[in-house]
């Protein structure tokens, strides 16, 4: 069970730490975190574990908070500020893919400890980018632009129904752009196929959990403006 304990463990810590950093550093805090986000998300998402005995890769948690600071912003916000986030992971991305792939080109000197595990980890790393690069961005933005038009034809009210559906509908486009970049002709297609229903499974069950997370970042709106 120790999976499933640090699975809960890590949901709980990483919506509790998007509030926190909201409250602190308000919207540059959300921006702030998007960029830590897609960085763990996609290194955590080259470790494949059992949860709840059913095979997938780490990182939904983590890359699923980008959904609830998207959220937040076009709910407190705009639609254009949430946009914005989207950009930011985006850049944030790119950036890191080419410095560590320059980075593990170095010839290391004959002190080096580290070397080849670096090497291991983002040898990988620029699949993992590129899948990461087109679900992320057709995703996020799609997430941005549902969650905007269900807010204003629901004029602000019901903001449980287009937090849900506009995550739960585009976690589903990620979880079926980044599963077939990332993963077909690496993995066989059962464990392939494992992975992309207990991933969406997952996401769904913390998009759920995230709801609480946006009314709470909505209600603190006011005092984490005038704190800023």
């Amino acid at each position: 069970m120790i999976n499933e304990v640090l699975w809960i463990g890590v949901l709980i810590v990483s919506f509790f730490m998007v509030i926190l950093i909201y409250r602190i550093f308000g919207k540059i805090g959300l921006y702030i975190w998007i960029a830590a986000a897609v960085i763990l998300a996609n290194l955590q998402v080259m470790k494949t574990v059992q949860i709840f005995g059913l095979v997938t890769a780490l990182g939904n948690v983590i890359y699923s908070s980008i959904f609830l600071v998207t959220d937040i912003l076009n709910e407190n916000y705009t639609k254009k500020d949430a946009q914005k986030a989207v950009w930011i992971g985006f850049f944030v991305l790119i950036s890191s893919a080419i410095l560590m792939q320059m980075t593990i080109h170095f010839i290391p000197d004959s002190s080096d400890t580290l070397g080849d595990s670096l090497y291991n980890i983002f040898k990988f790393y620029p699949r993992i980018v590129a899948a990461s690069l087109v679900a992320y961005f057709v995703s996020q933005s799609h997430d941005v632009w549902f969650f905007a038009k269900l807010k204003k034809k629901q004029k602000k009210k019901n903001l449980w129904l287009r937090n849900n559906l506009s995550t739960i509908t585009s976690q589903l486009i990620d979880n079926t752009l980044f599963t077939l970049i990332a993963f077909v002709g690496e993995k066989p297609w059962e464990i392939i196929v494992q992975i992309f229903i207990t991933s969406y499974i997952l996401k769904v069950i913390i998009a759920s959990c995230d709801t609480p997370f946006v009314y709470w970042a909505r209600k603190i709106k006011k005092n984490v403006d005038i704190k800023i």
